[in-house]
């Protein structure tokens, strides 16, 4: 049997729903002959693939970049999943969204950040990712084919939904994980 590939990645999250995918254990090992990870943080590719049969994404839209992002990956994956909270419905990147952007910066990058080392030239911050007005859902922006909702998703839901999908089903996820847990 052909191996599916299998794309990972995250726009705004904090990796938890990876943390999660790496605690299917033994899971990770009945998946191995079935399943070849050709992107994501979990393996050393720098580009995402012409193409992917699986694309699981953490996180919300929040910056032109992640804007960018997702509209590459969809066109390249096959079934495209939502992978906990913060991609079904921006969730703790979204608690932003009642402020203006500018205010978001001056907080994040200004008042709450260190200051420079004295005489080290250094700016206080160097790069910042240009933000939408908003952090929104994924499927605000590409068509998602699977929710897996989840703060983050249980392993046992991640690897229901790997098995379904492997067998050329599209999961019903309804009772396998909630919001927030």
């Amino acid at each position: 049997m052909a191996k599916i590939g299998l794309a990972t990645t995250w726009l705004d999250g904090c990796s938890g729903c990876h943390m999660s995918f790496l605690d299917l254990d033994e899971g990770l090992i009945a998946l191995a002959d079935k399943v070849e990870i050709v992107y994501g943080p979990l393996v050393d590719y720098k580009t995402f693939p012409e193409h992917a049969d699986v694309t699981l994404v953490e996180g919300a839209v929040s910056s032109e970049a992640d804007k960018k992002n997702i509209l590459n990956i969809r066109a390249r994956s096959g079934v495209l999943v939502s992978f906990g909270d913060c991609a079904v419905t921006a969730n703790v990147p979204g608690m932003r969204n009642r402020y203006p952007v500018e205010a978001v910066l001056q907080r994040g990058y200004v008042e709450n950040a260190e200051p420079p080392l004295a005489g080290s030239g250094e700016a206080a911050f160097q790069v910042v990712p240009q933000l939408c007005p908003h952090a929104r859902p994924v499927h605000e922006f590409v068509h998602v084919d699977v929710f897996l909702p989840g703060c983050p998703p249980p392993p046992e839901a991640i690897f229901y939904l790997l098995q379904e999908l492997l067998a050329g089903r599209i999961p019903d996820m309804r009772g396998r994980t909630r919001f927030g847990a």
